[in-house]
């Protein structure tokens, strides 16, 4: 076998796969307007069982729009837990049951930023914190940007969130340089400049199923 098609070969088998081990038991923790936390006993399939704490979140989405000068919007909100202040991308939860990815995508984008995209592609899937959460966020690469007036409401966290353009290639310097910390946000950024190389070619389409 070529060492070509040995690499192939190999890179085929990096890819995430579904797998469920035994649940014994499961135990409901603390139940919250948004997240559950749950303790499950879970059957090792070579040693013996063991107890798993963890959060059931609806999962989420977030956008990275980018305008015809390479820049990326990003806004800045207050997160308690952390207590900071920290620049992220338009985001949300799931929250609106059989709505479509792109579709909750497009509304916080318009909500949160006051922006319209035409065109959409998946950039990247993250599971953000798999030790500890079944989380999911899909983020989606928007481009073709048009600005739009909305009427929707601004509460809490969000009132007075500034909106600031940031030019791609600075973005990813203020990632490695531990400068932005939210997780969609640094793996977007990092995605969309990756595939920035390749004129965005290899993006999958924005309806792609989640794996």
């Amino acid at each position: 076998m070529s060492d070509e098609v040995k690499a192939e070969a190999n890179s085929t088998m990096i890819r995430d796969t579904p797998e469920s081990w035994e649940v014994i038991e499961t135990k409901e923790r603390f139940q919250g307007h948004i997240i559950r936390v749950v303790t499950d006993t879970v059957n090792m399939p070579r040693d013996e069982a063991a107890e798993r704490d963890y959060v059931v979140h609806p999962g989420a989405v977030a956008v990275l729009a980018l305008d015809g000068q390479d820049r990326v919007l990003m806004i800045r909100q207050y997160r308690h837990p952390t207590r900071h202040l920290l620049w992220e991308l338009p985001a949300g939860i799931r929250d609106v049951a059989g709505e479509p990815l792109v579709a909750g995508a497009a509304r916080e984008l318009a909500e949160e930023a006051g922006y319209r995209a035409d065109t959409w592609h998946t950039l990247v899937d993250l599971r953000t914190s798999p030790g500890m959460s079944d989380e999911r966020i899909r983020v989606f690469l928007a481009r073709d940007l048009t600005k739009i007036e909305t009427d929707f409401v601004h509460r809490h966290e969000e009132i007075d969130m500034p909106v600031e353009w940031v030019p791609l290639a600075d973005a990813v310097e203020k990632a490695l340089m531990g400068m932005i910390h939210n997780s969609p946000a640094v793996a977007g950024i990092l995605a969309a400049y990756a595939a920035s190389a390749e004129g965005f070619a290899q993006l999958r389409p924005a309806d792609a199923p989640e794996e």
